[in-house]
């Protein structure tokens, strides 16, 4: 009994350490992955050098930061001084991860991604839970590629945990299942 209950602690704490090591990665990347070919990219909060290089590499026309305008920051004024140098399209649009969204809010949000020059780049601190719901959003409103590949852009494939009364991030799940029968999907 002993050697097996040891077993099933060895078994967890290595399935443990692999997430770790794989949201670690998530972080160290920058959470940088494409949403739709070659139209919406999404992303942690990124350097000036990454976003340069992401303009390079694939044409970012515009940034969406949901951390909203913050002014007097580091990240916020170079990111601001990058885009305005090499020409991209910077719009801020303020949500919280921690802070369900009305579907006013939503409305909002899909028409600012639905207008912003593509190639867009969207992003929030760590490009997983306020990226993951605006990217799910665009999936399902926008690029209209169906429920389950909305679905995938808030999970943890992405750095997201929603669980329920643990996650902070657990709004974002709360907002998506609220507008999805409004984005065509009345049966989840």
């Amino acid at each position: 009994m002993r050697r097996r209950v040891k077993h099933m602690f060895l078994a967890g704490m290595t399935v443990l350490a692999l997430l770790v090591a794989y949201l670690a990665a998530l972080h160290v990347s920058g959470n940088f992955h494409e949403v739709s070919a070659g139209t919406v990219y999404r992303a942690a909060q990124m350097d000036g050098q990454a976003l340069a290089r992401w303009k390079r590499e694939y044409g970012i026309a515009s940034v969406l930061n949901l951390r909203g305008e913050s002014n007097g920051a580091d990240w916020y004024e170079t990111e601001r001084a990058v885009a305005d140098r090499l020409g991209i399209q910077h719009i801020d649009f303020r949500m919280s991860a921690s802070t369900q969204l009305d579907a006013e809010q939503v409305k909002a949000l899909l028409e600012v991604m639905r207008t912003a020059p593509k190639p867009m780049l969207i992003h929030c601190m760590g490009g997983a839970d306020r990226t993951g719901l605006a990217s799910a959003l665009y999936v399902a409103g926008i690029d209209k590629s169906g429920e389950d590949a909305a679905e995938w852009q808030l999970s943890l494939r992405y750095g997201h945990i929603g669980i329920p009364w643990l996650s902070k991030a657990w709004p974002m799940n709360t907002t998506w299942e609220d507008m999805e029968a409004w984005l065509g999907f009345p049966d989840s």
